[in-house]
């Protein structure tokens, strides 16, 4: 009946293997996204070796090792991306990626080897990387007021609102000029238009004058000679 018991209890933990935790990173691309994992160290002797694996924790050690340590220092690199910022010999052994890519999602195992049988701690990361979010300037409201002048029959004053994106100050447009700068050119301006309305008739029947200028020479003629004959 012992035998019996120590077998279940042997496949069970085989089977079963260390208790594994799991959690979510999420960093964006370009910078650098550190995944942590810490154990407890009380003295020297506490300092153990450790593996970073691209993939879930196995029964052992680490599925496609990226990195590993002695406990004191890194033995091995996959990659110069893949760091150990922390300090090792206090058991900090969170994993640093440096320049993130969107292909560097996935699961990440993090195992502290602690002697004795099944006593390795483990946990899985979830890590997302995500595109850097782009922001959007807020558009400007820009209002123009617009009114008839005093004594006019147009209609009443109105008022208009655009918006447009903010724009720096090199795409900004360009002002036009004002037509006339002061008041006294703006009634110039008015005059030469009156002036050119009022004798844009004159100039339209030339030969009209010219007929009425005929008839009058003729009929002075013609009473000088009636008034010869009378004489």
């Amino acid at each position: 009946m012992l035998s019996y018991l120590c077998l279940n209890w042997v496949l069970l933990v085989l089977f079963t293997g260390p208790t594994v935790s799991e959690l979510v990173v999420i960093g964006e691309v370009g910078q650098d996204v550190t995944v942590p994992c810490h154990y407890s160290v009380r003295d020297r002797n506490g300092i153990t070796s450790m593996c970073w694996g691209r993939d879930r924790c196995p029964n052992s050690k680490c599925s496609r090792p990226i990195i590993w340590t002695d406990g004191w220092r890194v033995t091995e690199q996959h990659s110069s991306r893949y760091q150990l910022k922390g300090d090792l010999h206090s058991g900090d052994v969170s994993l640093t990626i440096v320049g993130a890519r969107e292909a560097d999602s996935g699961i990440y195992c993090c195992r502290v080897e602690v002697p004795g049988w099944f006593n390795d701690q483990v946990i899985n990361h979830k890590v997302v990387i995500t595109k850097a979010r782009i922001s959007t300037a807020s558009p400007h409201t820009y209002t123009s007021e617009q009114t008839s002048a005093p004594g006019s029959t147009s209609e009443p004053s109105f008022t208009v609102t655009r918006t447009w994106p903010s724009v720096s100050a090199s795409e900004a447009p360009q002002t036009a000029s004002d037509p006339c700068s002061g008041t006294s050119d703006c009634l110039d301006v008015t005059a030469n238009l009156q002036n050119t309305s009022v004798s844009l008739p004159s100039q339209q029947h030339p030969e009209r004058g010219l007929y009425i200028g005929i008839g009058s020479c003729a009929a002075l003629l013609l009473i000088l000679i009636l008034a010869l004959f009378l004489t």
